[in-house]
């Protein structure tokens, strides 16, 4: 069996008493996502080759080395040793299949890509942002009350209106900030406030 790459498809060649066949990876029983990641490479191998200028290198190499994987792969799929045609270099390699020895190690990082630590998750800095929505809270809670109780003194009803307008003003704002990681401590400190304030005002009404 050979690999091939025609007019940026791959294609999979091979002989029987009817003469040589080309077939599509896609029509053959191969591993998840081997058929698709066959016409990437052979996408991005034609599209290497055909560059104007010539692709430097490095890109030249990447090609061939993914194409070696992929060779690899599908040979330890259909249990036969692969002809591989470097779309590059035009060089011919017979890949054969994979030792059981070899099929057990760590796979290679596709690509060429070297495997990368997973960043440290920055501490949460609660001291800061816990003083930070207690300001916040304490600004809001004193607005939203004294605007109340003013407006409560002229309608009952023209307080409660403002506050369904002006809670219903800044949720939205709130609501899309909880997860930004500064002003996530703004909105906890409204939600504290407003909460406070109509917790105050229940009070002031009952007593």
């Amino acid at each position: 069996m050979e690999l091939r790459v025609q007019d940026g498809r791959a294609v999979l060649a091979g002989r029987d008493d009817a003469g040589e066949r080309e077939v599509d990876p896609h029509t053959l029983p191969l591993g998840a996502g081997l058929a698709d990641a066959l016409h990437e490479w052979a996408k991005v191998a034609d599209a290497v080759t055909r560059a104007d200028p010539p692709s430097d290198g490095a890109a030249n190499a990447l090609v061939t080395r993914r194409g070696r994987q992929l060779a690899g792969r599908l040979a330890a799929d259909m249990g036969t040793p692969v002809e591989y045609t470097d779309p590059v270099t035009g060089e011919l390699v017979v890949v054969d299949v994979p030792s059981v020895e070899a099929a057990d190690e760590e796979p290679e990082v596709d690509d060429g890509a070297e495997a990368e630590a997973p960043e440290p998750q920055e501490e949460t800095p609660w001291g800061t942002g816990l003083t930070v929505s207690f300001i916040v809270a304490a600004v809001v809670t004193f607005t939203v009350y004294t605007l109340s109780v003013g407006l409560g003194e002229t309608s009952q009803w023209l307080a409660l209106l403002a506050n369904v307008l002006v809670v219903g003003g800044i949720t939205p704002s709130v609501w899309l900030a909880r997860k930004v990681p500064v002003w996530r401590w703004v909105a906890y400190g409204v939600v504290a406030g407003v909460l406070a304030a109509w917790s105050s005002l229940l009070l002031t009404t009952l007593l």
